[in-house]
């Protein structure tokens, strides 16, 4: 993490919330040894979904691809602020992004300052597409903390290979915007992170986008493993060079390089609700085939204490290769290059 990041983190510190975080190392540490599931805190970073709604159509993304089996919409005033109500004062961080484009849902903005004004750090992901002049000052004035920013070409031509229907000079000139409403506001908010994620296409690009980034006003940038789903996929998008892959490569199908071990920090520390509430593990879970309940039929202490989401982190203790997402987790492998 950025060293301008945890400075804001510790200024949303709580006797409450550090009380909640102690819980939580301890519940986990004790998990792993008696190989069953024991929680007595809430999580201390959640995601949430605005919308599942995106203007890109990447190829290995359930949003681009519009092949979601869920309910797909946008997220209303009402879910927020059910779950909000329920959970602010425990949590350090919300992610501001699941499956979708963010921006598409214009109600982000009130949502990203109801949350900062309780001292919540606020992040969130985006394709740079809807950065205009005017959507970049709500953004600071909202006062987001973090903003990713996805770069995975330095031109059209490699760009579109993967983030489809884009256009690589509106990311430029959304970057560009964000920097000048910031000097405008006076504000050192948000934090500014480019992102790229390898592909086989793009590898021969990365130390382009280093010099962009180096001679940018960014905060910092990041180089990312790609996902996928598919053999295919596989087969298409990773790259050969081992140091670039979260996955063994040179082989017809693909297997994540990390070992999977029987814990899950993700499993009492986070989880994820979708735009209608829904309240799912993880953000591997793209497509919520692990739902333990709805925010908006039950409160949170309920659904997070359900017997079913207490067998699901107990089945992880036991044998987490049985469950499907846990097989294309990235924890334990190298995510960042």
């Amino acid at each position: 993490m950025f060293y301008k990041e945890r400075i804001v983190w510790l200024r949303f510190i709580t006797i409450k919330k550090l009380f909640n975080l102690i819980l939580l190392y301890f519940d986990f540490y004790l998990s792993k040894v008696f190989k069953k599931a024991y929680t007595h805190a809430y999580p201390l970073s959640v995601s949430i979904e605005p919308t599942t709604a995106c203007n890109l159509e990447c190829p290995a993304c359930p949003s681009g691809l519009k092949s979601f089996t869920r309910p797909t919409g946008n997220m209303k005033d009402e879910v927020f602020e059910k779950f909000l109500n329920e959970l602010h004062t425990y949590l350090f961080q919300i992610n501001f992004y699941f499956q979708g484009e963010p921006f598409i849902n214009t109600k982000i903005f009130n949502w990203i300052k109801s949350a900062a004004s309780k001292k919540i750090y606020t992040v969130t992901s985006t394709n740079a597409h809807f950065l205009t002049t005017d959507i970049c000052d709500k953004i600071v004035q909202s006062n987001l903390h973090k903003i990713i920013i996805s770069l995975d070409g330095m031109t059209q031509e490699v760009y579109e290979q993967y983030r489809k229907s884009g256009e690589i000079k509106k990311v430029f000139q959304g970057i560009d915007n964000l920097l000048q409403s910031k000097k405008k506001h006076h504000s050192q908010h948000p934090f500014i992170v480019l992102q790229w994620v390898v592909f086989k296409h793009n590898a021969h690009q990365i130390n382009d986008f280093i010099a962009y980034c180096k001679k940018t006003e960014i905060d910092y940038h990041q180089i990312k493993t790609a996902q996928v789903y598919s053999d295919e996929q596989y087969q298409t998008l990773i790259p050969s060079n081992q140091k670039l892959s979260r996955y063994f490569v040179n082989q017809k199908s693909f297997k994540i390089n990390a070992p999977l071990n029987n814990e899950c920090w993700r499993m009492i520390a986070s989880c994820v609700f979708t735009q209608n509430g829904d309240v799912v593990p993880c953000c591997f879970d793209k497509d919520a085939k692990y739902q333990f309940g709805n925010i908006m039929n039950d409160s949170f202490k309920n659904i997070w204490y359900h017997s079913s989401y207490m067998q699901f982190r107990n089945q992880i203790l036991k044998n987490r290769k049985a469950i499907n997402i846990c097989n294309n987790c990235s924890e334990g492998s190298k995510v960042w290059v």
